[in-house]
């Protein structure tokens, strides 16, 4: 068993997923990583940019999985699990650079602390601070209402109003969370066996959130710690974020896709965890909200 599978889903990612294969490289150089001990998959979800040749001309070492089709995140990531063999598992955006000292030391916070599943580390965007999904409560109607008003955002260090990204906890010191970004997501092999793979219901968005909850159901911690870091071009994969407008090459149709999945991942999340706990009149309108927030989003589009 190797000590750590790295798992990269690659959507037209050419340059970025070159640029993160580099610095993983330089990562397993590290003395913790010595003799080869981390092996690294790249899923892709049927490019059309070059990517599967790039990966297997200037990185024969990783294993290259290529899917006909567009698969989606979570069966992408589903099919290196069943490859891999790390007792723990790193997923991994391709628009991400990974600085040397942040594999090891976090595999250093994961072996000193049993009771974790999952641990992320403190994303920081190209265009500065720290990604919020990264560190994020769960989607309850109440924190997604302070969320999607901006009552968050007015008050941050309110625990009543900033439940949606925890926003009164202080991000230089190592926490607890309710859940992390697939962008960055450790995990436990052992809690993972207990818990069950990611949820194939959700194509994109929402099934890191829901993996979380399911490894917190199981008593799991899922923990944020500031000590490593990763750099994120947020978005290049979706093209649907300001910050990655610049390297997307996600085309119109494929926006599309993604918007739509967001709010059908937003569905897919409060039937499976939220519904039965609510009376009918919320149900209503948390699910009238998600179809008028996907109709306001296409018409943007």
């Amino acid at each position: 068993m190797t000590d750590l599978s790295v798992i990269i889903v690659n959507f037209n990612t050419n340059d970025l997923l070159r640029e993160c294969l580099n610095t993983l490289m330089l990562a397993n150089e590290e003395p913790m990583n010595a003799n080869k001990r981390m092996e690294i998959f790249v899923v892709d979800n049927a490019s059309w940019d070059g990517s599967t040749g790039m990966v297997k001309r200037i990185f024969p070492q990783v294993k290259l999985i290529v899917n006909k089709k567009n698969l989606g995140f979570a069966k992408a990531n589903n099919l290196a699990i069943k490859e891999s063999s790390g007792r723990y598992l790193l997923f991994l955006n391709p628009d991400t650079a990974v600085p040397e000292k942040t594999l090891p030391t976090i595999i250093q916070f994961m072996d000193g602390n049993p009771e974790v599943g999952v641990s992320t580390c403190f994303v920081e965007l190209t265009s500065g601070g720290m990604d919020p999904d990264c560190h994020r409560g769960f989607p309850t109607p109440w924190a997604s209402f302070c969320f999607f008003t901006k009552l968050e955002k007015l008050f941050p260090r309110s625990k009543l109003f900033g439940q949606y990204h925890q926003t009164w906890k202080d991000l230089g010191k190592t926490h607890e969370i309710d859940a992390c970004c697939g962008a960055f997501m450790m995990v436990r092999r052992k809690a993972m066996k207990e818990v069950g793979i990611w949820d194939e219901d959700f194509f994109f968005y929402g099934e890191d959130l829901d993996w979380c909850y399911r490894f917190k159901e199981k008593g799991w911690k899922v923990m944020f710690y500031p000590d490593a870091k990763i750099i994120h071009h947020k978005g290049a994969s979706s093209g649907i974020k300001k910050s990655s407008q610049k390297v997307t090459t996600a085309t119109k149709e494929s926006k599309r896709r993604v918007l739509e999945a967001s709010t059908d991942a937003m569905r897919i999340f409060y039937n499976k965890h939220y519904r039965q706990k609510y009376p009918a009149v919320i149900d209503c309108l948390v699910l009238g909200g998600i179809k008028l927030m996907e109709k306001v989003r296409l018409s943007r589009l």
